[in-house]
């Protein structure tokens, strides 16, 4: 004969039992159930963001921004108002021509970069316009002598303002870091042509 402690103790094996049943179905459950997936946040969208990863051999100083990057061909001149090698006379930006200072037919006076060829870096500015008519033909940019013979690896000539070697015209990449206060149109470099130098 079951006595009233049994009856007792028989409720609480079976409510435990029923509880650890319980915890082993929700457990069941659980893991069952996938993790929720975390939606990405979106960020604004910024120029420099938009703009590919840089490559190593477009390599810049780190606080410098890339606002723009490209390819192009590249001419050479060197204008110092002595009338030799078609000078034009004094460049646009009112500075004396210089190592460094490069003619865009679009950018603005002022902008700033670096260009890139065979594994060769150059700083520049500029400081001049053109290249004029071969602009249209997709030579965008008139680097200054000494810099296109150090690129190339060929010898300045001060007296006659030429380069050594046979070379008039190079392919380049381009990085931009700071957009010029001066003239021009920002963005993609247009021929000179289009008259977006006077903007």
């Amino acid at each position: 004969m079951k006595t009233l402690f049994d009856v007792r103790g028989n409720r609480r094996l079976t409510a435990a039992a029923t509880l650890v049943g319980a915890a082993a179905v929700t457990a069941s459950l659980v893991a069952a159930v996938p993790a929720p997936v975390e939606q990405p946040v979106k960020e604004a969208v910024n120029i420099s963001a938009a703009m590919p990863a840089r490559q190593p051999s477009l390599a810049i100083p780190t606080q410098e921004e890339v606002l723009l990057q490209g390819s192009t061909t590249g001419s050479y001149f060197w204008d110092d108002a002595s009338g030799r090698q078609g000078d034009t006379g004094l460049p646009a930006i009112g500075k004396p021509m210089q190592q460094g200072m490069f003619a865009s037919p679009s950018w603005p006076l002022g902008t700033e970069g670096y260009i890139f060829y065979k594994g060769r870096k150059a700083k520049f500015f500029i400081g001049d316009r053109g290249p004029g008519v071969p602009s249209d033909s997709g030579v965008m940019l008139d680097i200054d002598g000494k810099t296109f013979a150090e690129l190339t690896g060929t010898d300045w000539n001060e007296d006659t303002l030429t380069v050594g070697g046979d070379l008039g015209h190079i392919p380049i990449q381009y990085v931009i870091t700071k957009w010029g206060d001066g003239p021009g149109l920002r963005g993609e470099p247009v021929p000179f042509s289009s008259g977006a130098w006077r903007s």
